[in-house]
C-alpha cells in the first residue's frame, strides 16, 4: 500500500475577508471529490489571502498515487489559474 501526500500552498489574491478565502477553497474543494483524495486546509487558517491544503491518497501502487495527486493539482489550476506558489509531494510505504 502506498499513502501520498500533496501539499499545495497559495495566494488568493482577490481575498478580502476569510470568507471570501473560505469561498474559493470550497470550490477547490468541491471540485477535488471525483479523484478520489482526500482534502483538509492544514495551515494559514487565519491568513486572508494564504491558504495550504493537504489531498491525500492511497493506492496499490507509486504510479497511481502519482496520477491522482497530479490530475489534483492540474484541476486546481485549471479551476484556479495561478493561485498555487508551491507544491510538495511526500510517499509512504505501508
Amino acid at each position: 500500500m502506498v499513502i501520498g501526500l500533496l501539499t499545495v500552498e497559495m495566494h488568493i489574491p482577490g481575498a478580502r475577508s476569510l470568507k471570501d478565502k473560505r469561498m474559493v477553497l470550497r470550490s477547490i474543494k468541491d471540485r477535488l471529490k471525483k479523484f478520489n483524495v482526500a482534502v483538509s486546509e492544514t495551515a494559514f487558517q487565519d491568513l486572508w489571502q494564504r491558504a495550504e491544503l493537504g489531498i491525500v491518497t492511497v493506492s496499490t501502487s507509486d504510479d497511481m498515487v502519482d496520477q491522482a495527486l497530479a490530475a489534483a493539482r492540474d484541476e486546481i489550476d485549471r479551476v484556479e489559474p495561478g493561485l498555487i506558489t508551491r507544491t510538495q509531494v511526500d510517499m509512504m510505504e505501508a
